[in-house]
């Protein structure tokens, strides 16, 4: 249907072309010779605007002038419009000078350059006023318009500008550009006022009472990018950005987005190269516990990427699991990948089950992700906890040992450090698994990754706060100062890879993440980024911590009390004595015969002696 709108709009400019040339120049002729003369001239004059009535539209057709969408003609497209024209007027002009009647001198070529020239001006003027009219249409259509300053003043400004004028579903209004070039400052930029610099955006915003805030600097590095973001953070305005250089796939990519996840973070992400570990996969046997979670299925993508021979997917919970077994089926098939994919159903407390599948399989190389992670839900469900984060870790590592896998690796969490939740409790106790077999073992080399909160994961934050931002609010804080060490899914994943790389005798590897992030800062940052003011669109509350939850987490990283590895953002934990874990997993497993959650903590805290229960409130 739009090909054929296209058609018709194109048809009626031929048809203005055609009119303009013959009325004009058959006007021309008229004011040139008088009306005498026009009338003794009036014949071989009608065909000579007739003729050059038809020639200027087939020339502008195969110059391509009728491809030109209107919306985007401007003075290129204006100039090759008139040299197409005065070409073919030039050829008219000595083509007359061949008909003998015609009376050459000064009065044939004053006819022929006021037709020249009105020609010339008239055909692009045309579609430069149609082009007027239609960017009017769509400011008028437009219901609101957002104040908007563009940090940057190049190329990239210009057609961040060039969007907001033409797009119909673009509400932002551009009121000034803000750049750090002295040569800019001061001077325009599409008309708008270019300030600066762009430390000063606070006083511009304020200045113009902006209300969103576009980053337009494609060449911009990432420290200087997360720089600006933290400065317009503390501002009551919209962040988006123009899409980098290395961002972009194709002509087809958004010329504005939204500031994504990692720009979230207070540091740039961890740039980890997993190279070797690639060749370490490569042709080998790969069982992933807990695939269909969020930090799971990521691991699997990578690893699937690494090209092992066979990857087994094993996880309890059947719809996540369903979908990335479909993703890599899919890739398999469009890409003619030849891995073996195993998608398996099952829990790690089935000892049977763990026991069948490890033997079955005989996996190179198992990556432990399989665990109850949800802090409130696990003060309330204790024994489940330990039956999934301690029972489950335990049937995985004993028959890892048994069946000679090469390594294994647990994923943990910061909350294992001192912890105050049955989870992170639990999750201790997992380590001094993996502790336990690396020191016994004589087959398989363990190791557990120790990192913080991963942004946009099953059960985070970022999700919480989007969707009570999507319900109009309130977003529910437990405590204004309580901060995290978030992490993006991607360098959690390649952090796991990376450390299983390392792997040789029970390590708990750290990850350097920087500076923690206060959460109410992250939750005015989304509301941000939503277009809405924090507390006066969107009203943030406390609602108090909840059991076991911490104001400040522990700093998992002690550079002085820790062991660099090759990566100097990877750290390893300093050991502690080996627990006699058969007799403790014997012991703790008495909590499935109680029915007193205290009874289960209690039990829980005298095997990890650094638990501290908490009371729900």
């Amino acid at each position: 249907m739009s090909k054929i709108k296209n058609i018709n709009f194109h048809f009626l400019y031929v048809l203005a072309d055609i009119a303009i040339v013959f009325l004009f120049s058959f006007l021309s002729f008229f004011l040139g010779y008088g009306v005498d003369g026009f009338i003794n001239h009036l014949a071989p004059t009608f065909i000579y605007c007739s003729c050059l009535s038809a020639t200027i539209p087939v020339v502008l057709f195969f110059g391509r002038v009728y491809k030109f969408v209107t919306k985007d003609f401007s003075i290129f497209e204006s100039l090759r419009t008139v040299l197409s024209v005065f070409i073919v007027n030039v050829v008219g002009f000595f083509c007359v000078a061949l008909i003998p009647t015609f009376q050459l001198g000064f009065s044939y070529f004053f006819i022929w350059l006021l037709s020249t020239i009105s020609i010339c001006f008239l055909i692009p003027s045309v579609r430069l006023l149609v082009r007027f009219f239609k960017l009017s249409l769509i400011a008028m259509k437009k219901e609101k318009s957002v104040p908007t300053v563009v940090v940057g003043a190049g190329v990239v400004a210009k057609v961040v500008f060039d969007e907001t004028v033409r797009n119909i579903n673009n509400y932002n209004k551009v009121v000034c550009f803000v750049d750090d070039d002295n040569n800019k400052i001061g001077g325009l930029l599409a008309y708008k006022p270019i300030e600066g610099p762009i430390n000063n955006i606070a006083k511009i915003v304020e200045k113009y009472h902006a209300q969103e805030v576009i980053i337009a600097i494609s060449d911009i590095d990432e420290a200087r990018l997360r720089e600006i973001i933290l400065m317009l953070n503390e501002l009551p305005v919209r962040i988006k950005r123009a899409p980098m250089l290395s961002e972009m796939d194709g002509p087809n990519d958004s010329r504005i987005i939204n500031v994504d996840l990692d720009d979230l973070l207070n540091r740039n992400p961890v740039d980890l190269d997993n190279k070797q570990v690639s060749s370490m996969l490569k042709d080998q046997t790969v069982l992933v516990t807990g695939a269909g979670g969020s930090i799971g299925s990521e691991l699997v993508r990578q690893i699937f990427n690494a090209r092992p021979k066979t990857l087994i997917l094993f996880d309890i919970y059947e719809n996540s699991t369903y979908e990335i077994q479909m993703e890599l089926m899919g890739k398999i098939r469009q890409e003619k990948i030849d891995i073996d994919l195993i998608t398996l159903i099952g829990s790690t407390y089935n000892e049977t089950r763990v026991e069948h599948i490890i033997k079955k399989y005989r996996p190179d190389y198992i990556y432990h992700a399989a665990a109850y992670k949800h802090v409130p839900l696990m003060e309330d469900s204790p024994a489940e906890a330990i039956r999934t984060n301690v029972i489950g870790t335990y049937n995985v590592a004993k028959y890892a040992d048994k069946y000679k896998v090469k390594k294994m690796v647990l994923v943990s969490t910061d909350k294992a450090v001192r912890p105050t939740n049955v989870m992170g409790a639990t999750k201790r106790f997992a380590e001094t698994i993996i502790q336990y077999y690396a020191d016994k073992s004589k087959n398989t080399a363990y190791a557990a990754v120790r990192f913080g909160n991963v942004l946009g994961s099953n059960g985070s934050v970022v999700p919480l706060f989007k969707k009570q931002i999507e319900q109009g609010g309130p977003i529910t804080l437990t405590h204004n100062d309580i901060i995290r060490y978030f992490m993006t899914i991607p360098e959690a994943v390649s952090l796991i890879l990376q450390c299983g790389l390392f792997a040789s005798g029970g390590e708990i590897f750290v990850l350097d993440m920087g500076e923690p992030v206060r959460i109410r800062t992250l939750a005015e940052r989304l509301i941000r980024q939503a277009g809405l003011v924090p507390n006066k669109d969107i009203e943030i509350i406390e609602t108090g911590l909840r059991p076991g939850e911490k104001l400040y987490e522990e700093l998992i990283l002690d550079v002085e009390h820790q062991t660099k590895t090759a990566n100097n953002k990877i750290y390893i934990e300093r050991k502690e004595d080996i627990m006699p874990i058969e007799e403790e997993i014997k012991e703790i497993s008495k909590v499935f015969d109680m029915e007193e959650t205290r009874s289960v903590k209690e039990l829980l805290s005298k095997i990890i002696v650094t638990y501290t229960i908490t009371e729900n409130k």
